[in-house]
């Protein structure tokens, strides 16, 4: 009955989730729904379990949630976000107009930028330009997805996503595990995706279709919608209902402006982890006022929030006066980050409840004894959790805490390298969650003015399929020579 019970909560969880319904009403439910099947205490689970685990998360992640949108709403009413684009559109021109959408996507959300910020930017620029073009309108949403959505989030080294964060509490990694598995990932995402973008848009000329509707992408309509928002904000670490809080500057500053900011986000995330937080003296961590823990445990979120933080000092030097309102803007990037934090640590909630039952301890030696060793272990537990949540930091987070400890144990006795692991869980979350219920999807579509039917083929192959091809290669060569 407890496996039945697991199962049962996870469904609804799933089912209702999708039809708009709260995850912060629905995650603790569906974790009571399963205790009480496994008749196990429920207010000991509820205010415990539940509770204990998501407050967790919250105090270690909020400050990157908080600080990425925040950065995020500056950047876009500032100008730079929109300027980046031009610029990036303009360079590579109609002819090139695939591959503008793609790097400015990817320039922008490796630089620090919220996804759904660059979604409602970047949609508008490129209906302008597919239209143009005479790319159809149906591969917009795929063409932002690659480049927003994929390698950025997972592969890159030092990529400031909290996908990228979440795995290095528990693993003592830093945003730039496995640097060269990464690259080599990075180059099968975009390539596979360029291939395949590339090939539908010959097809489609072959067949003469154009552009198609030209009617503007609805991009407030998007923002407004409720049923968008609840999906949204289990996704990513951005409330869209935020995007038209506070007004955008009507000129954007120069391209080099613009870019400053995102260079900062890099650079100091590299300078902090490589040069300052490996010379610091961190012993007082350990003592009980800190909460007894250790340097390798948080020195990668203090490396991106840092980078963030010194990020918003700059562009609020640069191009603080392009804003109509600093405190319009900054009010409303705050706000965007609360939502999303509360609805990632209810799923969380709900996995740690889960893990708690007697019931899971078949599950976990389920997925412990999957062949191919504990690299494809990880990778399935990740793809499953995030697939059925919708949510890649919510499904990894629930596997690494469920089995982190685990695959510690295992890396210790084996050699494996803990980086390796980093790099795997998070390609691995950043796969299935790209299911049509996921509310990056969901957003993206609706922002672009079209539906699963019309373009959810493409974002399968770009983002899930390239992303599977990917963490192969990965799993392959971490295998066979180890990470580098």
């Amino acid at each position: 009955m407890g496996l039945f019970g697991i199962l049962l909560g996870l469904s609804l969880l799933v089912w209702l989730a999708y039809r708009g319904w709260s995850v912060l009403l629905l995650a603790p439910a569906a974790a009571l729904l399963a205790a009480a099947f496994a008749q196990e205490p429920l207010l000991a689970h509820w205010t415990q379990t539940f509770m204990g685990s998501a407050a967790r998360f919250i105090a270690q992640f909020f400050p990157l949630f908080l600080l990425g949108a925040l950065f995020g709403k500056l950047m876009e009413d500032s100008g730079c976000v929109s300027s980046i684009a031009r610029w990036m559109t303009g360079a590579l021109g109609t002819q090139r107009a695939m591959l503008a959408v793609v790097l400015a996507g990817a320039a922008v959300t490796y630089g620090g930028v919220s996804l759904f910020v660059a979604f409602f930017v970047l949609a508008p620029m490129a209906q302008a330009l597919f239209r143009e073009a005479g790319i159809p309108r149906r591969l917009m949403p795929a063409a932002i997805a690659l480049g927003t959505t994929t390698f950025t989030m997972s592969a890159m080294p030092g990529t400031p996503s909290i996908q990228n964060a979440i795995p290095m509490p528990f693993f003592a990694t830093t945003p730039f595990a496995a640097p060269g598995l990464g690259l080599v990932a990075t180059a099968v995402m975009l390539g596979f995706g360029l291939w395949w973008l590339a090939r539908q848009e010959a097809r489609a000329r072959a067949a003469g279709e154009g552009f198609g509707d030209a009617t503007p992408a609805p991009v407030q309509a998007a923002a407004d919608d409720p049923l968008v928002r609840e999906r949204a904000t289990v996704a990513r670490e951005f409330d869209p209902a935020e995007i038209r809080r506070s007004a955008a500057t009507q000129e954007g500053p120069p391209v080099l402006l613009a870019a400053l900011p995102l260079l900062v986000v890099v650079g100091v995330n590299l300078m902090m982890t490589a040069l300052i937080l490996p010379r610091l003296d961190a012993g007082f961590l350990a003592e009980p006022r800190w909460g007894g823990t250790s340097l390798s445990a948080v020195a990668g979120v203090w490396s991106v929030a840092t980078a963030l933080a010194a990020a918003i000092l700059v562009l609020l030097a640069l191009n603080g006066r392009r804003l109509p309102s600093v405190r319009a803007s900054m009010d409303a990037g705050a706000n965007a980050a609360v939502l999303p934090v509360f609805a990632v640590a209810s799923l969380v909630g709900f996995g740690a409840v889960v893990a708690a039952l007697p019931a899971f301890a078949g599950v976990r030696d389920w997925v412990l004894g999957i062949g191919g060793g504990p690299l494809v272990s990880l990778a399935v537990a990740t793809n499953v959790l995030a697939a059925l949540t919708g949510s890649a930091s919510g499904g990894l987070t629930i596997a690494l805490q469920a089995l982190g400890p685990t695959y510690m144990e295992l890396a210790a006795a084996t050699g494996l390298d803990p980086g390796l692991m980093h790099r795997v869980a998070v390609i691995g979350a950043g796969t299935l969650d790209s299911l049509p219920h996921n509310g990056a999807v969901v957003t993206l579509l609706a922002v672009c003015g079209t539906t699963h039917k019309q373009s959810y083929l493409d974002i399968v192959v770009v983002c899930i399929v390239g992303a599977l091809l990917a963490l192969g290669v990965v799993i392959g060569l971490g295998s066979l020579v180890g990470s580098f």
